[in-house]
């Protein structure tokens, strides 16, 4: 059953429940875990694509990317960031999805130095230790602009990977202690800023270029957090991308505040209307639990959301009087997306954890247009503590509430272990073909031009522009361009 480099395209093959959103799954690509970029780093294990913590489509140059995150072993090893150029084959009538290619291996530094995945150490300083989750190409430069978990941070980057530039990021989503500045630290020891590892999940890019929308997985400390039970608002941060100073900050109210509640990505659908995914910590995922998966899309509406910034979210409840958040449609039962409604039977028609990657892609030959959502694997490896992680290998046929795996040696199958609920090491086991690394997952969704009413695409690029990104495209890698 291990998917040694092969793509497996299902369509249509399991649903797990009846969604109600308009867009219409159409087909499901799993991605061998074990698939390489083209970075050419020394070990196989390093060239391991961690898939689609965030993905973008480029109308402009019709090009597919992803980003993976701070790399295998949640922040405890080295691990040189980076983004992927992929390509699809696109049924223009259908949508239906094929042929995943690693076009573009591009990695990200500053300064020549990599922007590395390990965790800020000393923890006051934040250096160049990146957690890369949300992802776009500003439409008037063909700048990649980057959010991290971290910072959280805002950094712009030219097209061979070099830092131009890092946004000025608010004073109160600043991660500190007693007034300093601490990016390690956990609540309630940390007093205020972002939540460790709930930094800016999702970025979006208005469709001029003019601002970017960075995006709280979860609220700030301040927020409603007490406790060991996070608040159930979160922020919308609006940043002029000609200044990279935030203009505003919205208030965002998570659909509840249950396990592992967050959001994963934000789109832009215009210039106030946004796509935003929300998901839980279940289904099949690096130390997950598959009982109750939830993760939806929803259509939210800046226009008449007042500017938070200098206030302290509830818990829970209405903002104070005087303060409206963001507009959320289709909340309860009609949900734009329910990510969850589809499985694929190579799989075990069981929900990925980690949906992270959103994107409108190419308009269709009916005037529709393809939609992709992707998940995070987290290059199918342990994260816990220390630097000594293993690779997760799955039985997906396996029906117990906890998924059955093994930790193995990471790079190699010769040792392996049983583990418990907790990731302890118990006994040895012998690897077997029936075990798979954790794919990729990409779903293919087709929405009418009715279901994206008002999408507004980014402008197209000046051709000035153009001639200089292909100057610059010499980077790892670079590849003949394929079909959207």
């Amino acid at each position: 059953m291990r998917l040694k480099y092969s793509f497996v395209l299902v369509g249509l093959l399991a649903a797990t429940g009846v969604a109600s959103a308009a867009p219409a799954f159409v087909n499901g690509l799993a991605i061998d875990g074990a698939t390489e970029d083209l970075s050419g780093d020394a070990t196989a294990f390093a060239r391991r694509v961690g898939f689609f913590s965030d993905i973008y489509y480029d109308p402009n140059r019709k090009e597919w990317w992803g980003v993976s995150d701070r790399g295998p072993g949640g922040g405890t090893l080295s691990y040189e960031t980076r983004a992927q150029r992929f390509t699809l084959d696109v049924d223009s009538t259908t949508g239906a999805i094929s042929n995943f290619q690693i076009a573009q291996t591009v990695k990200f530094t500053n300064g020549g130095a990599a922007m590395n995945g390990l965790a800020p150490n000393p923890s006051s300083t934040l250096g160049n230790s990146f957690d890369p989750e949300g992802f776009v190409v500003n439409p008037k430069t063909g700048n990649f602009l980057v959010s991290d978990e971290y910072g959280p941070s805002v950094y712009e980057y030219d097209r061979s990977g070099n830092v131009i530039r890092q946004y000025t990021i608010p004073d109160n989503l600043v991660p500190k202690v007693g007034g300093t500045a601490d990016y390690v630290s956990t609540p309630p020891t940390l007093t205020e800023g972002r939540e460790p590892n709930r930094g800016f999940e999702g970025l979006a890019i208005s469709p001029d270029g003019n601002y970017a929308y960075a995006m709280l997985q979860n609220g700030t400390v301040k927020d409603g957090w007490t406790g060991g039970t996070r608040g159930q608002y979160t922020r919308i941060v609006k940043f002029d991308t000609d200044t990279g100073l935030a203009v505003a900050q919205y208030a965002y109210q998570l659909q509840s505040s249950g396990q592992g509640r967050g959001i994963s990505a934000i789109v832009a659908v215009n210039d106030h209307q946004f796509l935003v995914l929300e998901r839980n910590n279940r289904g099949i995922g690096v130390g997950a639990t598959l009982a109750s998966p939830d993760k939806n899309v929803f259509m939210i509406d800046l226009a008449g959301a007042s500017d938070v910034t200098g206030l302290n979210l509830p818990a829970s409840g209405s903002l104070p009087a005087g303060y409206a958040a963001v507009t959320k449609y289709n909340e309860n039962n009609n949900k734009f997306l329910d990510l969850d409604a589809n499985t694929l039977a190579v799989l075990g028609n069981k929900s990925p954890e980690k949906w992270e990657g959103l994107a409108i892609g190419p308009k269709l030959g009916d005037g529709s247009y393809l939609m992709l959502a992707g998940t995070d694997n987290d290059y199918s490896v342990t994260q816990v503590g220390g630097t000594t992680q293993y690779d997760v290998w799955y039985n997906f046929a396996n029906t117990d509430p906890y998924l059955t795996s093994l930790f193995c040696s990471t790079g190699g199958t010769s040792q392996c272990w049983n583990h418990d609920s907790s990731g302890n090491l118990t006994t040895a086991a012998t690897w077997s073909d029936s075990l798979s690394l954790l794919p990729g997952v990409l779903h293919a969704y087709k929405a009418s031009s009715a279901d994206l009413a008002g999408y507004v695409a980014p402008v197209p690029v000046p051709a000035a522009v153009w001639l200089f990104g292909s100057a610059l495209a010499g980077v790892i890698g670079f590849g003949k361009r394929r079909k959207a």
